[in-house]
């Protein structure tokens, strides 16, 4: 096999849990709803996730926050739902070490489906860590991470997908997409449920497997 030279990682779900995106779309925009158009809180939940059901995560604006405020006639600023929420990013206890043991032996990426006003919150001190980070609709206009996605940052990174090993928590999006071009992908699942050659319970087995391919284990 040959050697790794780059390290993609997901970020919701892998290396920052999703308790912050849950409490911005699931709590506080059906919360200022209600306020807004003197509705119960109850009644404005149903409503909005009825509304994001009915937009469907197939569509761009299903990820953009801005659009949500228009579609649901909400008055403010957006990105103070995200500024007053930043202390409920939540990192996993073993991702800050493995990024650590990493950053020095190779290049550290970042992909997400997560438009990037989010991606700046939700890493905080985190984003030193990687040389590019790519957000799926912010950057290319794609809703869900393909193999086109893939490729196109194999080409800004200048690097062959088989020096490319990638982690996260979609089988679909973290796995089979990149998988397809050739990358060394894995399925993250913290749960324990899901068995195979392809899947890691956490980010220091993703490490032990990416020293594997390479035959170059951490001092």
């Amino acid at each position: 096999m040959g050697r790794v030279e780059v390290v993609s990682f997901d970020m919701e779900g892998t290396i920052i849990d999703p308790s912050f995106s849950n409490l911005i779309w699931e709590t506080d925009i059906p919360r200022l709803y209600a306020e807004q158009h003197g509705v119960s809180f109850e009644a404005a939940r149903d409503h909005v996730l009825a509304e994001y059901r009915q937009v469907g995560d197939e569509r761009p604006e299903w990820y953009d926050v801005g659009y949500w405020f228009r579609r649901l006639e909400l008055s403010g600023d957006w990105r103070e739902l995200l500024e007053r929420r930043r202390g409920a990013c939540k990192v996993y206890p073993e991702a800050r070490g493995v990024l650590e043991r990493l950053r020095g032996r190779y290049l550290l990426v970042l992909t997400s489906n997560t438009i990037k006003e989010f991606l700046e919150v939700q890493l905080g001190g985190l984003s030193g860590f990687f040389a590019h980070i790519f957000s799926a609709p912010s950057d290319f206009g794609e809703v869900k991470k393909s193999p086109e996605f893939y490729r196109r940052i194999c080409r800004i990174i200048g690097a062959a997908p088989e020096e490319v090993a990638h982690v996260g928590d979609h089988l679909k999006f973290d796995y089979e997409a990149p998988r397809q071009l050739g990358i060394h992908a894995y399925y993250l699942d913290r749960s324990g449920e899901a068995e195979g050659r392809h899947v890691v319970r956490d980010l220091v087995e993703f490490e032990r497997r990416v020293e594997l391919i390479d035959g170059s284990p951490q001092p």
